[in-house]
């Protein structure tokens, strides 16, 4: 069985993907591992790129007619690494799978120390690295905790920003902890989220209700419910340029909200009382405008593989 699978999700960042698969595909250590790109309908030449620069038995290629989203284009990986619902998942699956964006790049021992450390914590279902941006911060959204209403009413109002060293205030991205600190958190980052087959067998594949933003947190919200720990492992350090793709987009604005929507609607809609969801909704509006509105009066609906 392949210790683990790489899933590669790229739309329009052919020159980011091709750094990214250079630094996978010389990974080194004691383990097996698959890389498999999903190309989201990208004009720009990504799919040929990987044709020329990287062989079959290296990389293998599922290029997309449509750009469905990233829970979409992440799904066509999974199924093809042999993860497919709750409940099914094919022998062969690898023992690990992970989501990686094209816009890192790992080190050398970067996946196996990855895969060292799950291997020595069985109770995990998640698990994610340092991510650091560019100029060698700390990219905020690795480990996070889930966006209650008042996690995200402390955050939104800007009082994590005043209180950055407060658990209550700043719990969105855990600023109160040391980057450097290996830690229990709600979520990590779709940029680098290794995930045990065992709590993919559990909870299913990603919600494709989102396009983009938040698939990650329901993700690991379902596989916490499920029994299964997430952790953040800085110990392990990947560089990320983040929003490569998607940054200045009005679409991506808009769906970040949306997804903020979908979320709240899904996991805390039922149990919070008609103030606060009031406000939350209100919130919403204010944030992402009179275009999030046919979404606030949309009925909810879920994927089949949430």
């Amino acid at each position: 069985m392949v210790d683990l699978g790489v899933v590669i999700l790229n739309w329009n960042t052919s020159d980011y993907l091709k750094r990214c698969l250079e630094t996978v595909t010389a990974s080194r250590g004691d383990f097996t591992f698959r890389v498999v790109v999903v190309d989201n309908a990208s004009t720009d030449g990504s799919a040929d790129m990987v044709r020329q620069h990287f062989s079959s038995d290296k990389v293998e290629m599922i290029v997309s007619p449509i750009n469905g989203g990233f829970s979409y284009g992440n799904n066509l990986g999974l199924r093809k690494l042999g993860y497919h619902a709750a409940g099914d998942v094919d022998v062969g699956a690898p023992r690990y799978a992970l989501l990686l964006n094209p816009d890192t790049e790992v080190t050398v021992g970067a996946l196996y120390q990855m895969v060292q450390f799950m291997d020595s914590r069985r109770d995990i279902g998640v698990a994610g690295p340092k991510l650091v941006l560019e100029d060698g911060s700390l990219d905020k959204a690795c480990r996070r905790s889930f966006p209650t209403p008042m996690v995200s009413a402390y955050q939104f109002s800007g009082l994590a920003k005043l209180f950055p060293k407060s658990p209550r205030f700043a719990r969105y991205n855990m600023t109160f902890a040391d980057p450097d600190q290996e830690i229990e958190v709600d979520s990590v980052v779709g940029a680098y989220m290794q995930v045990r087959r065992e709590a993919i067998a559990a909870v299913g594949l990603l919600d494709e209700t989102f396009f983009m933003y938040g698939e990650d947190l329901d993700w690991a919200y379902r596989i916490k419910n499920a029994g299964w720990k997430v952790v953040y492992h800085p110990q392990v350090v990947v560089r990320h340029v983040k929003r490569a793709a998607s940054r200045r987009s009005r679409k991506a604005q808009f769906e970040f909200w949306r997804a903020m929507l979908i979320f709240y609607r899904k996991h805390f809609r039922a149990t919070t009382p008609l103030w606060l969801h009031t406000l939350v909704m209100l919130g919403l509006f204010v944030k992402g405008g009179r275009s999030l509105w046919p979404e606030m009066r949309r009925p909810l609906t879920s994927s089949a593989n949430a």
